[in-house]
């Protein structure tokens, strides 16, 4: 029995040996060394990427650095940015706008104002631009008709008034010499200023052939003077609409031109009405040109002159 159980305890007692767990102490030491190399290669690590954050730090510092100086640089050399001169201050004021609601309506019915003359007096109209550009009929039955339409006559006059009333406003305004004044009592001046002007003319002329025994002859003057004025008071009011809504450089262009037409229309009346007085009453070129001064220039200098008083005076 002894060496039953001796037998035993020898073939089973060292699987037991076997399976017991190996020395803590021993372990401990084994996991510190590899605690250890794993330390120091985590420093290695550690330190490899310290190096390369500061050197590619270094490469962005130089390279900010040299983009700052080339930027600085082109900015100096770039004349329309003139960032090396000392800065001024620009102080923005607010724009003053002018208001052309009262241009406009009153432009609308003047315009509408031709569009019935046209509209209502057609045969008039085409006769009055007929007897204008056609030299030949210029003694024929078409003085005779225009004569006669008293009414249509006296209508495009008040277009003429009107248009020529506010084409000077408006070479006033563009000149800025009336920008403080009011609107509607300028614009009466301009217009019964005109209307005055060729009223008095009308009548002393009337009165001239009354005295002389002349009215056939101061009729056709007349006439002569207010169809230029008709015509003029129609050609003006494109003219007028582009100055008064256009922009500068184009209202300046108007300007110019406008002024030349009316230049040239006064120089085609001239001739007209010194064609049709040297063959009634030979007269001289002279004496046209001492009526010419006396009767057409001097009268709208003193206008002129008074109305530079009058706005000097109201500034």
């Amino acid at each position: 029995m002894k060496q039953v159980i001796l037998f035993v305890n020898i073939v089973f007692f060292p699987v037991l040996l076997f399976a017991q767990q190996p020395d803590s102490s021993l372990v401990g030491k084994d996991s510190g060394k590899k605690r250890d190399s794993s330390l120091v290669q985590l420093s290695d690590s550690l330190t490899l990427l310290l190096d390369s954050t500061v050197i590619l730090n270094n490469d962005l510092a130089n390279s900010a650095s040299s983009y700052n100086s080339a930027f600085n640089k082109m900015l100096e050399a770039n004349q329309f940015l003139n960032t090396s001169t000392k800065p001024v201050a620009w102080v923005i004021q607010e724009k003053k706008r002018i208001p052309k609601d009262r241009l406009f309506y009153l432009t609308a019915i003047i315009v509408s104002l031709l569009a019935f003359l046209r509209f209502v007096y057609t045969r008039y109209f085409n006769n009055l631009f007929r007897f204008f550009f056609n030299a030949s009929l210029r003694q024929s039955q078409l003085i005779e008709q225009l004569l006669q339409a008293k009414l249509p006559s006296l209508l495009f006059n008040m277009l003429f008034m009107f248009s020529g009333g506010l084409y000077i406003y408006l070479l006033l305004m563009y000149n800025h010499w009336i920008d403080n004044l009011d609107f509607w009592q300028t614009l009466a001046y301009c217009s019964f200023g005109l209307g005055l002007i060729y009223l008095i003319k009308f009548f002393t002329i009337k009165f001239t052939g009354w005295l002389t025994g002349l009215t056939e002859v101061t009729n056709n003057y007349v006439f002569i003077i207010f169809l230029f004025n008709k015509v003029i008071g129609i050609v003006l009011l494109p003219f007028i609409v582009i100055i008064a809504f256009s922009i500068p450089a184009l209202a300046n262009s108007a300007v110019i031109i406008s002024l030349l037409l009316i230049g040239i229309l006064l120089l085609l009346r001239f001739f007209r009405s010194y064609a049709l007085l040297q063959n009634q009453l030979k007269l001289s070129q002279f004496h046209f040109l001492m009526y010419v001064v006396g009767v057409e220039i001097i009268p709208v200098l003193i206008v002129y002159k008074g109305l530079v008083v009058l706005l000097s005076k109201n500034l």
